[in-house]
């Protein structure tokens, strides 16, 4: 069935590639949208980036013909901005204001209205992000849908890098005789990834248990190297964490994703991991704990101060866990102990970009707030001998454009569990208090 998608402004705010992603059919771009596009060009953040994208992306299609006419896309499809369908006499009827999105609810409809006059009627869908947006259009009788094409998994989908497997109790003592497992014996309907964990159990009811590692090949899965051991001061309290730190402290593996929600001991891990690793191993010249100030790139000039002054607030959960780990008494000396240490940087996202980090512990702490595209321009800085981590919770998202499916995180660790440089775990159990485990539960 022939389809119209009429596109809000913010979804190519979000992807402006979204303008290809409707196969065969014909896109839409309200006039109104245009406007909208060109005042958030200037803005110094990834949404004036992907606002200067689709103008040069718009310009190129206008070297094939006039966009009001419609031009033909390499798929297949078409592409045209809208100019005529600005009568704003029904959206008015219902919501009144004349606002931009109202604007763009009328093309919408008008669209609707003229294709069901037709024999061969297109389906008009609006593509917005905006909930409300999807609302109000449900009210006018439009078919309305998110955009989709940028999720990458649904959140109860998303790979947990780990896995329960109940086997013979003879293939557990085959384990701890050779210290070691062929994968193909399992016999598994699907493959392993790299570095994923595996939890064997007897399927005869018996205690008998085993906790397992893939090889980076994926080929056999191999005992975990680490023993059970404080790092800094700090105990794996379950298997999930023992898992990530058993990733966190392999230098062969140079990207490490965690998720899990608050309180489950990501950032505590990532600390002590990195202090270990450049302050005692001297494996890395320095460890850069970097944090996104949400939305990425926003201007933080209006707090007082030189930059580490209006950096603090968005770093103080960083600060916490160091002043945990190096155990402090008393305010500031958390300070004195980093200016004297001077391998450990305190950073915000905004000023990685255009660098390159050779040599490094890299920890990415909120990583839930970053796009695909941002993910992929912190990751491509990672130089010669460094080491990457990011972390965060996919269900606490702060950016007006993402969500558990859609973020740069969930991204990440969908495209690279199958690659033997990387390797990721989900934490499930709250260690911080039993209060802030069942708030993270109930709430």
């Amino acid at each position: 069935m022939r389809k119209i998608f009429v596109l809000d402004t913010n979804v190519l705010l979000h992807d402006p590639g979204a303008i290809y992603a409707f196969d065969e059919h014909e896109v839409v771009i309200p006039a109104v949208v245009l406007e909208e596009i060109d005042s958030k060009k200037r803005n110094a953040d990834e949404i004036g980036r992907n606002a200067r994208t689709v103008s040069r992306l718009l310009d190129q299609l206008r070297e094939q013909g006039h966009l009001h006419s419609g031009v033909t896309l390499h798929h297949g499809g078409s592409l045209k901005v809208e100019l005529n369908h600005r009568s704003f006499l029904k959206v008015q009827e219902m919501f009144g204001e004349i606002s931009n999105d109202n604007r763009i609810l009328a093309v919408a409809l008008n669209y609707h209205m003229e294709e069901s006059e037709k024999t061969d009627a297109a389906q008009v869908v609006l593509v917005s992000k905006d909930v409300l947006v999807r609302i109000k259009a449900d009210v006018l009788g439009l078919n309305t849908q998110d955009y989709l094409s940028d999720r990458t998994v649904e959140l109860g989908e998303l790979y947990s890098g780990n896995l329960k497997l109940k086997v013979h109790p003879s293939m557990i003592d085959e384990f701890y005789s050779y210290r070691f497992l062929p994968v193909k014996p399992l016999q598994l309907s699907y493959p392993l990834n790299p570095h994923e964990f595996v939890i064997l159990k007897d399927e005869m009811g018996s205690t008998k248990s085993a906790l397992l590692k893939v090889n980076a090949e994926g080929s056999k899965l191999e005992p975990l190297y680490l023993s059970n051991d404080a790092v800094w001061g700090i105990c794996a309290r379950n298997a999930q964490q023992r898992m990530a730190l058993e990733l966190l402290l392999n230098d062969d593996i140079p990207l490490v994703t965690i998720t899990g929600k608050a309180g489950t001991g990501k950032t505590l891990l990532a600390l002590a991991a990195g202090l270990l690793k450049v302050e005692d191993e001297h494996k890395y010249k320095k460890l850069l704990i970097a944090r996104p100030v949400v939305p990425m790139g926003k201007d933080i000039g209006y707090l007082p101060g030189e930059k580490e002054e209006k950096l603090r607030p968005w770093m103080q959960p960083i600060y916490d866990n160091l002043e945990f780990l190096f155990d402090t008494k008393k305010s500031g000396d958390i300070d004195k102990i980093l200016m004297g240490l001077g391998s450990i940087q305190v950073e915000a996202l905004t000023y990685i970009r255009g660098r390159s980090i050779p040599g490094q512990f890299i920890i990415v702490d909120e990583a839930q707030n970053l796009s695909r595209h941002e993910v992929k321009t912190i990751v491509s800085r990672v130089g010669e001998g460094s080491k990457i981590i990011l972390m965060g919770d996919p269900e606490q998202i702060d950016h007006p454009y993402l969500d558990a499916s859609s973020n740069g995180l969930t991204y990440i660790v969908e495209k690279f569990k199958q690659e033997g440089i990387s390797g990721h775990i989900t934490l499930e159990k709250g260690e911080r208090s039993k209060l802030a485990q069942l708030a993270a539960d109930l709430l």
